[in-house]
C-alpha cells in the first residue's frame, strides 16, 4: 500500500467518526479518578491500547491473514470489556461498537455473528459480575447488542457497496481496455488500406499507362525516322512530350512505392483516450516514422497492455512511452509514475507482448520495481 492510501484511510470519515467516538469514551471515564484511580488507570490504558490497534489494523490489513485479523479482533473487545466492567453505566460499551463495525467489515454471514454473540455474552457477563443490581440491567444489555447489530449491518452494506464499486471500476476499465484496442487496430487498418490501394495505382500505372506510352514513344521514332516526318517539328515536340510523360509516371510509381509509415503517434493517443485519468507521454524518434505496419503494431499491443495494466494496478498519472533507433536496432522504453507495488509474475499480457516481439526478432526485458520499467528492442527492418 502507498503512503497517499494509508493516508486516505486514516483521515478517512469512518476512521475521524470512530476516533471522535473513542474520544466520548475516553473523557466519560475522567469520574474514576476520583472514586478509584487504580481503576482509571486500567480503563484509560485498556482505552487507549483499543485505538493504537484500532488505527493500527487500518493501516495493515491487507497484509494480515486470518489469524492476524482474529487475534486483533480477540484483543480488541478484551480491551473493550475493561472499561465496561471498571465503569459500570458510562459509555465503555460504544468501544465495542466500534469494535462491531471493524469485524463486519471483514466477516459475514454465520462468522460476523458468532463473533457478535460471544461479545455480547461476554458482556453480559461482566455486567452480571461488576455492575450493581438492578432490574434494567437486561434492557441496556439489549440496548448495547441492539447497537453492536446495527454498526455492523451499517459496515456490511458499506463494504458491499464498495465491492459493487469496485467491480464497476474493473468493468470500466475493461471496456476502456477493448475501445483502446479498437482505436488502435482501426489505425492500422486504415494504413494498412491506404499502402494496399497506393500499391494497386502504382501498378496500375506502371502496367498499364507506363506500357502503353512507351509503345507510343516507340511509334514516335519510327515515325522520326522516316524521310517523309524527319523534319516535323511537332513530331518532335510529341516525342519530347512523350519522354517527359513516361519519366514523370515512373516518379509517379516510385514515389507511391515508398514506404508508407503507420500513424504511430495517432493510434498511440488513440489507445490512451479511453483513460481520462491517466496521460500518455510520448518520445518518439523521428526515424520512428519509417516503422512498418506489423512493428507498429507490436508497438500498440505492447502500449496497450501497459495503459491497462497501470489503469487496473497502479496509482500512477502518466504513462512514459519512447521509441528510438539505436546501434541498428528499435529501442521502447515504457514505465509509469505510480508507487504502486510491482507485479512480480509474468502474467499473459507480458507473454503476449514477449511472442510479438520474439516474432520481429527482438527481446522484452522488464523489472519488478515501482513503474515497471519495461525495455523492448528489435532489429532494424530496411
Amino acid at each position: 500500500m502507498t503512503l497517499r492510501r494509508h493516508l486516505s484511510e486514516l483521515f478517512s470519515p469512518l476512521t475521524l467518526a470512530a476516533v471522535a467516538a473513542w474520544l466520548a469514551v475516553w473523557f466519560s471515564m475522567g469520574g474514576l479518578w476520583h472514586r478509584d484511580p487504580q481503576a482509571a488507570w486500567w480503563a484509560h490504558g485498556a482505552a487507549g491500547g483499543f485505538l493504537l490497534i484500532f488505527i493500527g489494523e487500518h493501516l495493515v490489513s491487507q497484509r494480515l491473514g486470518f489469524r492476524g485479523f482474529a487475534a486483533i479482533c480477540l484483543a480488541l473487545a478484551l480491551l473493550a470489556l475493561i472499561p465496561v466492567a471498571l465503569n459500570p453505566n458510562g459509555a465503555g460499551s460504544i468501544l465495542l461498537v466500534l469494535w462491531a463495525a471493524m469485524v463486519a467489515a471483514r466477516y459475514e454471514g454465520l462468522a460476523l455473528w458468532l463473533w457478535l454473540g460471544a461479545a455480547n455474552l461476554a458482556v453480559a457477563a461482566v455486567m452480571w459480575a461488576f455492575w450493581p443490581a438492578a432490574d434494567h440491567l437486561w434492557i441496556t444489555w439489549m440496548a448495547y447488542m441492539s447497537f453492536q447489530a446495527f454498526a455492523a449491518l451499517v459496515m456490511r452494506y458499506a463494504a458491499k457497496s464498495e465491492r459493487m464499486s469496485e467491480q464497476l471500476r474493473q468493468a470500466n476499465n475493461e471496456l476502456a481496455a477493448i475501445n483502446a484496442e479498437l482505436l488502435g487496430t482501426r489505425s492500422l487498418l486504415d494504413a494498412s488500406a491506404r499502402d494496399s490501394e497506393r500499391l494497386r495505382i502504382s501498378r496500375e500505372l506502371h502496367d498499364v499507362a507506363g506500357h502503353k506510352l512507351t509503345a507510343m514513344k516507340l511509334n514516335l521514332k519510327a515515325l522520326q525516322r522516316d524521310p517523309a516526318f524527319a523534319a516535323s517539328g511537332e513530331l518532335a515536340v510529341a516525342a519530347e512530350l512523350s519522354d517527359e510523360l513516361l519519366q514523370d509516371i515512373r516518379a509517379v510509381v516510385q514515389q507511391l512505392r515508398l514506404h508508407d509509415a503507420p500513424p504511430l503517434r495517432e493510434a498511440l493517443q488513440a489507445l490512451a483516450a479511453p483513460f481520462p485519468h491517466l496521460a500518455l507521454e510520448l518520445h518518439l524518434d523521428a526515424s520512428a516514422a519509417r516503422i512498418s505496419v506489423i512493428e507498429a503494431e507490436a508497438v500498440l499491443r505492447c502500449v496497450q497492455e501497459a495503459l491497462t495494466n497501470t489503469a487496473r494496478h497502479s496509482d500512477a498519472g502518466t504513462l512514459s512511452v519512447g521509441l528510438e533507433r539505436r546501434d541498428g536496432a528499435w529501442q521502447l522504453q515504457i514505465n509509469d509514475d505510480g508507487n504502486a507495488d510491482p507485479v512480480t509474475r509474468q502474467g499473459g499480457g507480458l507473454r503476449g507482448m514477449r511472442e510479438r516481439l520474439e516474432a520481429l526478432g527482438g527481446t522484452l526485458q522488464w523489472s519488478a520495481v515501482k513503474g515497471m520499467p519495461l525495455t523492448a528492442k528489435w532489429p532494424v527492418r530496411e
